[in-house]
This record gives C-alpha cells, sequence and structure tokens, in this order.
C-alpha cells in the first residue's frame, strides 16, 4: 500500500471553515487551533495517513519553530520568518516521489505551486467535505452497533431462552 500524507495549512483552514473561524473570533484563536487538531485527529483515526498540521509561526520574534505529536497527527509551529507556505512546499519536495501526497490549503497561490510539485491540492472545502463524509460514516456505524437502550437481558436471549424465563416467572 502507497505510504499517504496529507499536509495541512492550519490559519487558512480556520479561516475558511465557519465553524472554526467563528470559534477563533468568538473564544480565541488557540481554541480554534485545539479544535482543528481534534478534527483531524478523529479524520486519521479513520484514514490511513499522515497528517501534518502546520501553523504559521513567521511573525511570532524569535520562535525557533515547534514539532510535536498530538494523539495520531503531527502539530508543526514554522520558526520565525516562516510561513506555513514555505514549511509545505519544502516537505512536499522533500518526500519521495512515491508517497502520495495531498495539500489541504485555501489559499489558491499556494495550490498552484503544490500542483507542480506533483502533489495533490485540496482546497480547504474539500477537505471539510471529506472530513464530514468520514465523521457521518463513525457516527452511523457507531448507531449500528450500539447495544439497544434499555440493554435488557430479553434483548439478548434467543427464543427458547424467552420462552424458558417467561415460564418460570409464571410458576410462583
Amino acid at each position: 500500500m502507497q505510504k499517504e500524507f496529507l499536509l495541512v495549512d492550519g490559519y487558512n483552514i480556520i479561516h475558511a471553515w465557519d465553524e472554526l473561524k467563528e470559534l477563533m473570533e468568538d473564544v480565541s484563536l488557540e481554541s480554534a487551533r485545539l479544535k482543528l487538531m481534534d478534527i483531524l485527529s478523529n479524520y486519521r483515526g479513520v484514514k490511513n495517513t499522515t497528517i501534518i498540521l502546520v501553523f504559521d509561526g513567521y511573525l511570532v520574534k524569535g520562535s525557533i519553530g515547534k514539532a510535536y505529536p498530538y494523539h495520531n497527527i503531527y502539530v508543526v509551529y514554522t520558526k520565525e520568518a516562516e510561513t506555513a507556505d514555505h514549511y509545505i512546499e519544502r516537505v512536499v519536495t522533500s518526500l519521495p516521489k512515491h508517497y502520495r501526497v495531498r495539500v489541504a490549503t485555501g489559499d489558491g497561490l499556494e495550490q498552484l505551486i503544490i500542483s507542480g510539485q506533483d502533489a495533490l491540492r485540496m482546497t480547504a472545502r474539500e477537505l471539510q467535505l471529506e472530513v464530514r463524509v468520514e465523521e457521518k460514516m463513525i457516527r452511523e456505524k457507531f448507531i449500528e452497533n450500539r447495544p439497544p437502550k434499555n440493554n435488557m437481558l430479553a434483548d439478548h436471549l434467543d427464543q427458547e431462552a424467552l420462552e424458558w424465563i417467561e415460564a418460570l416467572r409464571r410458576t410462583k
């Protein structure tokens, strides 16, 4: 099976998805970042792809950048003077050509640059739709496989056992 990578321009996605944009405006940027990290971590739980979520750190004075695992994805904050776009381009060009690489961003120029590097580009909307489809499938599978609401003994017995219990109940 071909190894797959999904690189995500974090701030670009936050500004493109209404729920994250509203969370950023109403609560905080940190809340929106954490929500995106959780969404992508859940998505990674059903997709066999390495996810690298990149946040710009280029305006942070003295930032040396950092990368760390968050549950089952990787989160990167770029160093001072390095944009997420530049970091993503560097990663895409450094990965072996036989890997399947997708880049999710809302930046049209970045999408053009990435496609020139043999990576598949994804708009922020396409990523959001893909994530929503997977979330819906997970929910449906959960509902389909969960035990009955009351989880009564009778819900798990065959007809013969039910008849035996009923007969026993009637003979006091």
